[in-house]
Protein backbone atom coordinates (compact mmCIF):
# COMPACT_ATOMS: atom_id res chain seq x y z
CA UNK A 1 0.00 0.00 0.00
CA UNK A 2 0.84 3.55 -1.18
CA UNK A 3 2.42 6.28 1.87
CA UNK A 4 -1.08 8.39 0.26
CA UNK A 5 -3.36 4.67 0.62
CA UNK A 6 -2.05 4.81 4.19
CA UNK A 7 -2.43 8.30 5.26
CA UNK A 8 -6.28 8.34 3.77
CA UNK A 9 -7.02 5.16 5.14
CA UNK A 10 -6.05 6.74 8.86
CA UNK A 11 -7.88 9.73 7.75
CA UNK A 12 -10.85 7.64 7.24
CA UNK A 13 -10.67 5.98 10.42
CA UNK A 14 -10.00 8.98 12.41
CA UNK A 15 -13.57 10.16 11.25
CA UNK A 16 -15.44 7.10 12.09
CA UNK A 17 -13.61 6.98 15.28
CA UNK A 18 -16.24 9.49 16.21
CA UNK A 19 -19.33 7.50 15.29
CA UNK A 20 -19.52 6.31 18.59
CA UNK A 21 -23.79 5.15 17.88
CA UNK A 22 -22.28 3.29 14.91
CA UNK A 23 -19.97 1.72 16.64
CA UNK A 24 -21.93 0.47 19.25
CA UNK A 25 -24.39 -0.52 16.99
CA UNK A 26 -21.88 -2.78 15.90
CA UNK A 27 -21.17 -3.91 19.27
CA UNK A 28 -24.44 -5.32 19.84
CA UNK A 29 -24.27 -7.56 16.71
CA UNK A 30 -20.87 -8.54 16.54
CA UNK A 31 -19.72 -9.00 20.64
CA UNK A 32 -22.70 -11.54 21.77
CA UNK A 33 -20.92 -13.81 18.99
CA UNK A 34 -17.19 -13.89 20.19
CA UNK A 35 -15.83 -16.68 22.67
CA UNK A 36 -13.21 -15.34 24.94
CA UNK A 37 -9.87 -15.08 23.36
CA UNK A 38 -10.30 -13.29 20.01
CA UNK A 39 -8.03 -12.52 17.16
CA UNK A 40 -9.24 -8.86 15.95
CA UNK A 41 -8.05 -8.55 12.16
CA UNK A 42 -7.67 -5.14 10.96
CA UNK A 43 -7.60 -3.61 14.02
CA UNK A 44 -6.67 -0.20 12.46
CA UNK A 45 -6.34 2.54 15.28
CA UNK A 46 -8.36 0.66 17.65
CA UNK A 47 -12.08 1.88 17.32
CA UNK A 48 -13.55 -1.58 17.96
CA UNK A 49 -11.07 -2.79 20.22
CA UNK A 50 -12.21 -1.09 23.50
CA UNK A 51 -14.82 -3.24 23.02
CA UNK A 52 -13.27 -6.32 23.34
CA UNK A 53 -11.30 -5.48 26.55
CA UNK A 54 -13.24 -7.83 28.59
CA UNK A 55 -12.40 -10.94 27.13
CA UNK A 56 -9.52 -13.26 28.56
CA UNK A 57 -7.16 -12.22 25.79
CA UNK A 58 -7.61 -9.85 22.84
CA UNK A 59 -5.05 -10.20 19.76
CA UNK A 60 -4.93 -7.06 17.65
CA UNK A 61 -3.75 -7.69 14.40
CA UNK A 62 -3.22 -4.87 11.37
CA UNK A 63 -0.82 -4.37 8.67
CA UNK A 64 -0.04 -1.08 9.42
CA UNK A 65 2.53 -0.73 12.16
CA UNK A 66 1.32 2.89 12.76
CA UNK A 67 -1.66 1.73 14.10
CA UNK A 68 -0.26 -1.14 15.97
CA UNK A 69 1.66 1.30 17.87
CA UNK A 70 -1.40 3.42 18.29
CA UNK A 71 -3.23 0.36 19.24
CA UNK A 72 -0.62 -0.64 22.11
CA UNK A 73 -0.26 3.05 23.64
CA UNK A 74 -4.29 3.65 23.69
CA UNK A 75 -5.08 0.37 25.34
CA UNK A 76 -1.26 0.16 27.55
CA UNK A 77 -3.04 -0.12 30.87
CA UNK A 78 -4.93 -3.51 29.35
CA UNK A 79 -2.50 -6.41 29.88
CA UNK A 80 -4.86 -8.62 28.34
CA UNK A 81 -4.22 -7.24 24.53
CA UNK A 82 -1.33 -7.88 22.50
CA UNK A 83 -0.80 -6.59 19.54
CA UNK A 84 0.93 -7.31 16.13
CA UNK A 85 2.14 -6.05 12.37
CA UNK A 86 2.32 -8.31 9.85
CA UNK A 87 0.07 -8.78 6.37
CA UNK A 88 -2.87 -10.84 6.41
CA UNK A 89 -2.08 -13.28 3.76
CA UNK A 90 -1.54 -15.84 6.05
CA UNK A 91 2.04 -16.67 5.98
CA UNK A 92 2.50 -15.60 9.58
CA UNK A 93 -0.82 -16.43 10.99
CA UNK A 94 1.12 -19.88 12.51
CA UNK A 95 2.25 -17.62 14.70
CA UNK A 96 -0.81 -17.05 16.43
CA UNK A 97 -1.88 -20.23 16.63
CA UNK A 98 0.55 -20.24 20.68
CA UNK A 99 -2.36 -18.05 22.11
CA UNK A 100 -5.41 -20.85 21.63
CA UNK A 101 -7.83 -18.09 20.21
CA UNK A 102 -11.14 -19.19 19.90
CA UNK A 103 -12.75 -16.38 16.79
CA UNK A 104 -11.71 -14.20 14.61
CA UNK A 105 -13.11 -11.03 14.36
CA UNK A 106 -12.70 -8.81 10.57
CA UNK A 107 -14.86 -5.93 10.58
CA UNK A 108 -14.75 -3.68 7.33
CA UNK A 109 -11.23 -5.05 6.65
CA UNK A 110 -11.32 -7.92 4.43
CA UNK A 111 -12.63 -6.05 1.22
CA UNK A 112 -9.10 -4.35 1.18
CA UNK A 113 -7.51 -8.00 0.85
CA UNK A 114 -7.10 -8.99 -3.06
CA UNK A 115 -6.61 -12.46 -1.71
CA UNK A 116 -9.76 -12.76 0.30
CA UNK A 117 -9.89 -16.38 -0.24
CA UNK A 118 -5.90 -16.65 1.63
CA UNK A 119 -7.07 -14.20 4.13
CA UNK A 120 -10.55 -16.37 5.44
CA UNK A 121 -8.42 -20.23 5.36
CA UNK A 122 -5.60 -18.19 7.61
CA UNK A 123 -7.99 -16.75 9.91
CA UNK A 124 -9.67 -20.63 10.14
CA UNK A 125 -6.24 -22.01 10.39
CA UNK A 126 -5.64 -21.05 13.98
CA UNK A 127 -9.26 -21.60 14.91
CA UNK A 128 -10.00 -24.89 16.69
CA UNK A 129 -13.11 -27.11 15.62
CA UNK A 130 -15.96 -24.76 16.25
CA UNK A 131 -14.16 -21.66 16.29
CA UNK A 132 -16.10 -18.56 14.65
CA UNK A 133 -15.05 -16.32 12.26
CA UNK A 134 -17.07 -13.19 12.32
CA UNK A 135 -17.41 -10.28 9.71
CA UNK A 136 -19.29 -7.04 8.87
CA UNK A 137 -18.08 -6.81 5.08
CA UNK A 138 -19.14 -3.92 2.41
CA UNK A 139 -22.43 -5.26 0.55
CA UNK A 140 -23.19 -4.97 -3.71
CA UNK A 141 -21.30 -4.43 -5.94
CA UNK A 142 -23.59 -1.56 -7.62
CA UNK A 143 -22.63 0.70 -4.54
CA UNK A 144 -19.16 0.45 -5.51
CA UNK A 145 -17.51 4.13 -6.12
CA UNK A 146 -14.76 6.96 -5.54
CA UNK A 147 -14.72 6.18 -1.96
CA UNK A 148 -13.99 2.14 -2.10
CA UNK A 149 -11.55 2.85 -4.38
CA UNK A 150 -9.43 5.21 -2.41
CA UNK A 151 -9.51 3.78 0.95
CA UNK A 152 -8.24 0.68 -1.27
CA UNK A 153 -11.31 -2.05 -1.96
CA UNK A 154 -11.26 -4.88 -3.85
CA UNK A 155 -15.13 -5.60 -3.94
CA UNK A 156 -17.85 -5.26 -2.75
CA UNK A 157 -20.11 -8.27 -1.58
CA UNK A 158 -23.05 -10.42 -1.32
CA UNK A 159 -24.28 -13.30 0.27
CA UNK A 160 -24.19 -15.84 -2.15
CA UNK A 161 -20.49 -14.07 -2.71
CA UNK A 162 -19.74 -14.54 1.09
CA UNK A 163 -21.39 -18.02 1.39
CA UNK A 164 -19.11 -19.31 -1.76
CA UNK A 165 -16.31 -18.23 0.15
CA UNK A 166 -16.99 -19.78 3.37
CA UNK A 167 -17.83 -22.72 1.44
CA UNK A 168 -14.64 -22.76 -0.27
CA UNK A 169 -12.20 -22.38 2.74
CA UNK A 170 -14.55 -25.48 4.34
CA UNK A 171 -16.33 -23.24 6.76
CA UNK A 172 -20.31 -22.97 7.44
CA UNK A 173 -22.03 -19.72 7.25
CA UNK A 174 -24.05 -20.11 10.61
CA UNK A 175 -25.26 -16.33 10.49
CA UNK A 176 -25.71 -14.30 7.84
CA UNK A 177 -27.67 -10.36 7.25
CA UNK A 178 -27.54 -7.37 5.79
CA UNK A 179 -27.48 -4.13 7.60
CA UNK A 180 -27.65 -0.32 7.81
CA UNK A 181 -30.54 0.14 4.72
CA UNK A 182 -30.39 3.80 5.06
CA UNK A 183 -26.45 4.20 4.55
CA UNK A 184 -27.13 1.84 1.34
CA UNK A 185 -28.59 4.33 0.00
CA UNK A 186 -26.61 7.23 1.43
CA UNK A 187 -23.52 5.20 0.01
CA UNK A 188 -24.94 5.00 -3.44
CA UNK A 189 -25.90 8.94 -3.68
CA UNK A 190 -22.07 9.63 -2.94
CA UNK A 191 -21.02 6.97 -5.42
CA UNK A 192 -22.92 7.68 -8.31
CA UNK A 193 -24.64 11.20 -8.02
CA UNK A 194 -21.85 13.63 -5.89
CA UNK A 195 -19.11 11.13 -6.91
CA UNK A 196 -17.22 11.81 -3.50
CA UNK A 197 -13.73 10.97 -2.92
CA UNK A 198 -14.35 10.36 0.86
CA UNK A 199 -16.34 10.25 3.65
CA UNK A 200 -17.88 13.45 4.97
CA UNK A 201 -17.20 14.64 8.45
CA UNK A 202 -21.25 16.13 8.47
CA UNK A 203 -22.38 13.34 6.31
CA UNK A 204 -21.26 10.49 9.29
CA UNK A 205 -22.11 13.00 12.38
CA UNK A 206 -25.62 13.64 10.77
CA UNK A 207 -25.72 9.82 9.78
CA UNK A 208 -24.84 8.63 13.61
CA UNK A 209 -26.31 11.20 15.62
CA UNK A 210 -29.73 10.80 13.87
CA UNK A 211 -30.11 8.39 11.93
CA UNK A 212 -28.36 5.07 13.83
CA UNK A 213 -30.14 5.26 16.69
CA UNK A 214 -33.64 4.38 14.79
CA UNK A 215 -32.42 2.35 12.36
CA UNK A 216 -30.50 -0.26 14.74
CA UNK A 217 -33.73 -0.76 16.79
CA UNK A 218 -35.73 -1.57 13.43
CA UNK A 219 -33.19 -3.71 12.26
CA UNK A 220 -33.02 -5.72 15.38
CA UNK A 221 -36.66 -6.57 15.46
CA UNK A 222 -36.68 -6.85 11.89
CA UNK A 223 -33.41 -8.20 9.24
CA UNK A 224 -33.66 -5.98 6.45
CA UNK A 225 -33.66 -7.33 2.66
CA UNK A 226 -31.03 -5.37 1.68
CA UNK A 227 -28.02 -2.76 3.60
CA UNK A 228 -24.88 -1.07 2.80
CA UNK A 229 -22.89 -4.20 4.85
CA UNK A 230 -23.73 -7.89 5.41
CA UNK A 231 -23.03 -8.94 8.85
CA UNK A 232 -21.91 -13.20 8.62
CA UNK A 233 -20.56 -15.50 11.11
CA UNK A 234 -18.97 -18.68 9.91
CA UNK A 235 -18.07 -21.45 11.70
CA UNK A 236 -14.87 -24.21 11.73
CA UNK A 237 -16.53 -27.23 11.53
Amino acid sequence: MSVAGSAYILADLERMARAKNYLAWQGRMVVPELGARVIEVGCGIGNFTGLLLDREAVLAVDVEPECVERVKQRYAKHPNLRAFAFDMDGRRYADLERFRSDTCVCLNVLEHVERDDDAIRAMASVLPAGGKIVLIVPAFPALMGPIDRNLGHFRRYTKASLVRLASDADLKTKKLRYMNVAGFFGWWINSHIFRREEQSERQIEFFDSLVVPVASRVEALVAPPFGQSIFAVLEKP
